[in-house]
């Protein structure tokens, strides 16, 4: 009697010790999958719209304090454009994300507790919407700064709630002109959570982000990136090897899916530095954006900058 109550005792404590990790791992592999599933209808679904931009309606107030602005875009989006091509059960408005499965905070991908979720364009990233002033003084005029449409929600056929934030009046992707900034070009963002109201509500688990941009001819990423840089100062050169370094399952990401992970920088906590991406316009030269301004800039691939690499 006394060797098997020891060897319960033994079963007893390695199962206490490994089922966290084996639980952990499950659900990380469910996860993957049903965000590599998301990924694939949202792309199909996006791919069958003729366009993009042009939705709804955006008037502001007439004037400070007035009740007469319209705001119809994001919804107008989803009813008349993404629900004509893939099945949706449900759709909220701005003030009713809960009744779509959103949490009401959540935790970003660096660990921080964000209590509330944004509810429109100037809350899921303020660079949207508000002019930048550094730290020296100079500034940047925003090209869309008068766009602030409000959020709305829906739930897919698979249990997926998904919040949109839209840009009724994206461009498409402006070449190889060298200095840009990347906010007009973003049409629809999604963050998505794959779990409804489930916990653990936190990005990089349950919670992630798919991005469109250009109206026409439209991208559609789905960055994850790795919790911190490879490097604050690496040339682009590089780059490629400074990730594979990191980890071996890892690359840099591309310049649409850094502009990604710019807007949705309050999921990711990444809200300094230059950053390289994987976007070689010549041998010597390549694509890198701020992300304090959203600024996307060619350069000599001897400059160095920050590396933040992606998940294969």
């Amino acid at each position: 009697m006394a060797e098997i109550l020891l060897s319960l005792t033994i079963i007893g404590v390695v199962a206490a010790i490994t089922l966290p990790s084996l639980t952990g791992n499950i659900n990380e592999r469910t996860w993957n999958t049903q965000r590599k599933a998301l990924y694939a209808r949202m792309s199909q679904a996006i791919a069958l719209m003729p366009a993009l931009n042009g939705y709804g309606t955006l008037k502001e107030e007439s004037s400070a304090g007035a009740s007469d602005a319209v705001d119809t875009a994001a919804e107008t989006f989803i009813t008349d454009g993404l629900a004509k091509v893939m099945k949706i059960n449900n759709i909220c408005d701005s003030e009713h994300l809960e009744d779509c499965g959103i949490p009401t905070g959540f935790t970003n991908l660096v660990g921080s507790q964000i209590a509330s979720f944004p509810t429109k364009l100037s809350e899921f990233n303020s660079r949207f919407t508000s002019n930048y002033v550094d730290g020296d003084g100079s500034s940047y005029i925003n090209p869309q700064h008068n766009i602030d449409t409000k959020a709305a929600a829906f739930e897919t056929q698979n249990g997926e709630s998904l919040v949109l934030f839209y840009n009724p009046a994206c461009i498409s992707d402006l070449g190889e002109k060298a200095n840009v900034y990347t906010q007009p070009m973003m049409c629809a963002n999604f963050i998505y959570d794959l779990n409804g109201l489930k916990g653990p509500n936190t990005v990089g688990k349950d919670i992630g982000f798919i991005t469109v941009l250009y109206p026409t001819d439209s991208v559609v990423v789905a960055p994850i990136p790795l919790l911190k840089n490879a490097g604050e100062s690496i040339e682009q050169l590089n780059a490629s090897a400074a990730c594979t370094k990191q980890d071996p399952e890892s690359r840099i990401p591309n310049k649409d899916e850094l502009a990604a992970m710019f807007y949705n920088y309050e999921l990711t906590g990444i809200k300094d530095y230059w950053f390289w991406s994987g976007s070689v316009t010549s041998s010597n030269t390549a694509w890198y954006q701020h992300f304090n301004t959203g600024y996307r800039h060619q350069i000599n691939r001897s400059v160095r900058a920050a590396v933040r690499c992606v998940k294969r």
